[in-house]
């Protein structure tokens, strides 16, 4: 009987475990669903909506209470959803960890949401090669903000990647020049239940856990079209 308890009881505290983790990965969905729906809901302070119909992907770092670590250093967790084959409907979600050089992810103790637009195929291929260094393995810029991006079209087409920061209501392009993405192995497993790379959940069509499927819907709202395809 004290052999059944234990093993009762080990089963319970390991389920319990492992639901407040996988509970950790639906709150930055979530919160990553949130942050986009709000930015697009202001046009005039918002990504143009040009620039988002012509992404691959968008990204997400939804702000957190501690995420400033070290001297000069920053750390944040975010999520990232490409268009099927580059143009078709929204996909999984795969989790990525963000650090580098402080760009402020605490700006005087404010948390900031920032958010990445890929804009072609080659920037989605690049950030899911191990460690990709923004700026050096792929081009970035901070983005234009407001109801569309023209006048920005020539230096737009030499950028892969255009980064935004949130921080006390006011949105605006920031670049993340010097930041390494790196896959979030931990955060994937909790949400797939498995151990996968992120080329098999962006690139190959794995299906949507139901913790994404507000981001999902998000997406559609403001973007049901557009992209490119992907290079096979």
């Amino acid at each position: 009987m004290k052999a059944l308890f234990s093993f009762a009881l080990c089963v319970m505290v390991c389920g319990t475990a492992l639901a407040g983790e996988e509970g950790k990965e639906v709150g930055r969905l979530q919160k990553s669903a949130e942050v986009i729906d709000e930015i697009m809901k202001t046009p005039d302070q918002g990504i143009p909506k040009d620039l988002l119909n012509k992404s691959v992907c968008v990204g997400v770092i939804p702000s957190e209470k501690k995420v400033a670590l070290g001297f000069g250093g920053s750390y944040g967790r975010g999520c990232l959803v490409c268009r099927r084959g580059g143009t078709g409907a929204w996909g999984a979600p795969w989790m990525f960890i963000i650090g580098g050089p402080s760009v402020g992810f605490q700006i005087g103790g404010q948390a900031t949401d920032f958010v990445l637009v890929v804009l072609n195929a080659s920037g989605a291929q690049k950030l899911v090669k191990g460690k990709t260094k923004l700026g050096a393995d792929a081009s970035v810029a901070g983005g234009p903000v407001g109801r569309t991006a023209e006048g920005s079209t020539g230096a737009l087409m030499q950028t892969e990647i255009l980064t935004y920061s949130r921080s006390r209501g006011a949105f605006a392009g920031l670049s993340l020049e010097g930041q390494v993405i790196k896959d979030d192995t931990t955060g994937n497993e909790n949400l797939y239940g498995k151990k996968i790379e992120a080329k098999d959940i962006l690139f190959a069509n794995t299906p949507t856990p139901n913790a994404a499927d507000a981001l999902a819907a998000v997406l559609t709202k403001h973007s049901p079209q557009g992209g490119e395809p992907f290079k096979k």
